[in-house]
């Protein structure tokens, strides 16, 4: 259930990546599995413990000898060298942070010049519906703190030196079920439409029929939005 498309980013092997926000290592895997060194960087050490465990186990299996490794940390003060990386995600991360302008600096500075980077965030119709449900959607601890109009996330690349190259959407499946979850218990799975919702979506990621069908519904309610750019310059700050 990849948020960012790593065709789109241009990853070829030898590469490194930063994933910042990497959860549980979604990006990272997939990257992994196209020969890419890969940095992981989150706050949650849950998230990190199923990272480094999924990351190590695609090391070991890997034809060519790659470097992975998390480390728990904030996309404000990423303890790198300027420079650092051929490739940056950042995925649904962006909502949760106040001075976002900063975060997307920091991220362009440990991108290298001609890098490319990937940020996610959740679409303004999906945020704005769960907003109407349920007010709990944006005030959980943790939660979201915004709702973005994507030229404010593009205006904020500029800034800090990406040109923005494209866009895409993703995750159309998800968009009910975060409903669902609005309606009977936002931070309660146990109802059994959200659990046999929630079964449905594990077997869509492995059905192809059900790829194509999101891959079309993504133009009509995507959960989420990716913006793609290219580092030209040195970040402008």
């Amino acid at each position: 259930m990849l948020t960012a498309d790593l065709e789109r980013l241009g990853l070829r092997p030898g590469d490194w990546l930063l994933d910042a926000g990497c959860g549980g290592g979604r990006h990272a895997f997939g990257a992994l599995e196209r020969g890419v060194h890969v940095v992981g960087v989150d706050l949650d050490m849950e998230g990190l413990k199923l990272a480094r465990a999924g990351i190590h186990e695609r090391r070991g299996s890997a034809s060519e000898k790659l470097h992975g490794g998390v480390l728990q940390g904030n996309v404000f003060g990423l303890p790198f060298p300027d420079d650092s990386f051929d490739r940056v995600i950042c995925a649904e991360v962006m909502e949760h942070v106040h001075n976002y302008p900063a975060a997307i600096r920091e991220l362009v500075r440990v991108l290298r010049p001609g890098g490319t980077m990937g940020l996610t965030i959740p679409t303004a119709i999906t945020e704005h519906v769960y907003l109407r449900l349920t007010h709990e959607y944006f005030e959980s601890p943790g939660g979201h703190i915004r709702i973005f109009r994507p030229r404010e996330l593009a205006q904020a690349m500029s800034r800090a030196g990406l040109q923005v190259t494209g866009v895409s959407f993703a995750h159309a499946l998800h968009s009910p079920y975060w409903a669902l979850r609005c309606v009977l218990g936002l931070n309660d799975e146990t109802p059994s439409p959200t659990r046999a919702y929630r079964k449905f979506l594990i077997r869509a990621t492995h059905s192809r029929f059900w790829q194509r069908v999101e891959r079309t519904l993504d133009w009509v309610w995507p959960k989420s939005l990716v913006l793609y750019g290219t580092r030209l310059a040195r970040g402008r700050g």
